[in-house]
């Protein structure tokens, strides 16, 4: 029997300062997420120099608990993987120096994890037997991007936004429907009291890609000229609308890469709407679809962890010479 990997994951890209450690790629011995959300919310979004500051004063806290929590010692970890991009440069920064410390200090294997990928791979933990090949839908605050997952390793993307990420634009809706940050989950809880009887304009572009500038500008108008706009009906046809546009995608993508399995990853796969609607696309289109549980959906050093077990078997180390790079690319 092959020896069993433990990799410590470490995530700092925005505003959750995280630590897990993950045994083999898919199980969960700890994950201690610390949120900044409540310091951020009143500011309306993220102020990158309040995040680098927080991740600062607690990661090296958050590690030893996690270490506690998993009972295991640093000598016992395997490799230690991070987040060096995409995100907040002083934010990345903070978990890229902390990781490079602990590789050097320890003599383990550092691997620099892409947080896209980290978004794919939480898959990996909640669905034991899953295994690429298939097409994913990343959706999230900063990205939008349909990919054909080729192998743990290898991936393709297909289509991608042209312009604001799907989380982007939630957040902006929620904010001229002073609903506060952050905009996805309260467009969520609030669209289920509504009614999706507002036509907003669906888009779609060439091959696989997506825009959703123009919904959200016309949601930002039909506010503006009706203040008194009912609120719930308006998030339900905003949710209504963007979830189209993504099934539009996907199917066709299905229908012509002959795809049996979709992933869904990123912080808005944890929209409810969204997700009863891929249910439904499963069992039209005799497809399996697979989404993270909600603490695997948002930001968590697990999928970075679990991530980084891919690369680590593949032997695809970093040395310390590793910096951040904030406009890293899928």
């Amino acid at each position: 029997m092959s020896k069993d990997v433990f990799i410590m994951g470490i995530e700092s890209s925005c505003d959750e300062t995280s630590i897990s450690i993950v045994k083999n790629g898919r199980e969960i011995l700890s994950n201690v997420i610390n949120s900044q959300i409540s310091t951020h919310e009143v500011y309306g979004g993220v102020v990158p120099e309040i995040a680098s500051r927080m991740h600062t004063e607690v990661i090296n806290l958050i590690m030893k608990q996690s270490l506690k929590e998993a009972n295991i010692t640093l000598d016992e970890i395997d490799g230690i993987a991070v987040t060096y991009g995409p995100g907040l440069v002083g934010a990345l920064l903070v978990g890229v120096s902390y990781a490079k410390a602990l590789s050097f200090a320890t003599n383990k294997p550092l691997i620099a994890v892409n947080h896209i990928n980290g978004h794919v791979a939480a898959n990996y933990i909640t669905h034991k037997d899953l295994e690429p090949p298939f097409l994913c839908l990343i959706i999230s605050g900063g990205h939008t991007y349909l990919v054909n997952v080729k192998d743990y390793n290898e991936s393709e993307i297909i289509g991608k936004t042209k312009d604001d990420a799907i989380g982007e634009a939630f957040d902006k809706v929620a904010r001229v429907c002073n609903l506060g940050y952050p905009g996805g989950p309260k467009i969520d809880n609030l669209a289920k009291s509504g009614v999706p009887n507002i036509n907003l304009p669906i888009s779609h572009l060439e091959n696989y890609n997506f825009t959703f500038s123009g919904i959200k500008t016309a949601v930002i108008n039909l506010n503006h000229k009706d203040p008194n706009i009912n609120k719930a009906d308006l998030c339900a046809s905003f949710e209504n609308a963007v979830t189209q546009m993504l099934i539009f995608n996907v199917e066709k993508a299905i229908n012509e890469f002959n795809f049996e399995k979709v992933v869904l990853a990123g912080g808005v796969s944890r929209n409810s709407y969204i997700r009863k609607e891929f249910d439904e696309l499963s069992k039209r289109l005799k497809v399996k679809v697979y989404y993270p549980d909600g603490i695997l959906c948002t930001d968590n050093a697990a999928m970075i962890a679990s991530s980084g077990y891919w690369e680590y078997l593949k032997g695809n180390f970093a040395d310390l010479k590793l910096n951040a790079e904030p406009g890293l690319k899928l």
